[in-house]
C-alpha cells in the first residue's frame, strides 16, 4: 500500500531513540523528507546516520527543548513548515514516576506537545493538509502511576481540542498509545524487574511483563511505528481526535 508520504516534510520530536526513532525510520521508509529533533546532537547526528544506512537519504536534524517556549519558535523558524508532526519528545521514566516531578513531565509531554503544533500548524492550515500524531501511552488507561495517567490522559483532551479546532482545515490530530514496547531500554527494565520480583530471573521477568498483553508478547517499537506512518498519511483522514492503541491488546478491558 502506498501511504502517499513521499516527498512530505515529516519532523518527529524525540526522534533520536526509541519509539521517536523507530517512527522516523519508518517515516523515511515510505519517502518522507524528514527532520529529527531532541536535545541532544551527537545522538541526533547517530539516529540520522542510521536512518541514511538504511533508506540512502540522510535526513535533518536540530536540537530544541521542546519544554521551552524560545526554543520551539526559534526551532519552527529554522524548520519551516511540515507536513507532517509527530510528537514522540517525554520525560523518560527512570524505574518510577515521582509525584514531585508531575509538573515537569505535563511541561514536555503535554504542553511541549502543544507548543510544538501551535508553532507548526499555522503551516499545515496554509497548504490545506496535515497530520499531529501525539505519542502518549496504556497509562492512561490504568492506575499505579498518578503521573503516568494524568499526563497521557492530558494528552488526550489535548489532542480532541486540537482536532476539532483543526480539522475542518485539513489538518488531523491523533494519539497513539503504545505499552511496554521493545526499545534499547527493555533489556534494563527488565533486569530491573528480574532483580526486584523474580531474583534476578529475566526469563520469568519477561514472561510478567507480556503476561498482560493479548498477543502474548510486548510490541516491539517498529511495529508501533507501522501504526504512526498509517495516521500520518493521506490514507488516515477517516481517523481524527481519536485514540488509537498500539500496545498488543490488554487483555480483560474492554474499551468502546
Amino acid at each position: 500500500m502506498d501511504l502517499g508520504l513521499a516527498g512530505r516534510v515529516a519532523l518527529v520530536t524525540g526522534g533520536s531513540k526509541g519509539i521517536g526513532l523507530a517512527v522516523a525510520r519508518q517515516l523515511a521508509e515510505e519517502g518522507a523528507e524528514l527532520v529529527l529533533v531532541s536535545r541532544t546532537e551527537p545522538e541526533l547526528a547517530a539516529a540520522a546516520g542510521s536512518i541514511a544506512a538504511r533508506t540512502g537519504r540522510r535526513p535533518r536534524y536540530a536540537t530544541a527543548d521542546v519544554g521551552d517556549d524560545a526554543s520551539v519558535a526559534a526551532l519552527a523558524e529554522q524548520v519551516g513548515p511540515v507536513a507532517v508532526l509527530v510528537n514522540a519528545a517525554a520525560t523518560p521514566n527512570a524505574g518510577g514516576f515521582a509525584e514531585s516531578e508531575l509538573a515537569d513531565h505535563i511541561n514536555v509531554k503535554v504542553r511541549g506537545a502543544l507548543r510544538m503544533a501551535r508553532a507548526f500548524a499555522p503551516g499545515m492550515v496554509a497548504a490545506g493538509w496535515g497530520r499531529i500524531i501525539n505519542i502518549s501511552g496504556l497509562g492512561a488507561r490504568q492506575t499505579s502511576s498518578v503521573v503516568g495517567s494524568v499526563r497521557n490522559v492530558a494528552v488526550v483532551a489535548m489532542t480532541k481540542n486540537l482536532a476539532d479546532e483543526l480539522g475542518r482545515q485539513g489538518v488531523n490530530v491523533t494519539v497513539v498509545h503504545p505499552g511496554t514496547t521493545v526499545t534499547e531500554r527493555t533489556p534494563a527494565m527488565v533486569a530491573r524487574l528480574a532483580e526486584q520480583r523474580y531474583g534476578g530471573d529475566t526469563a520469568a521477568a519477561e514472561q510478567a511483563m507480556a503476561r498482560g498483553v493479548s498477543i502474548g508478547r510486548l510490541v516491539t517499537a517498529a511495529e508501533v511505528a507501522d501504526v504512526v506512518a498509517f495516521l500520518a498519511s493521506p490514507r488516515s483522514v477517516a481517523i481524527n481526535g481519536d485514540v488509537v492503541a498500539a500496545g498488543g491488546g490488554a487483555r480483560g478491558a474492554i474499551h468502546y
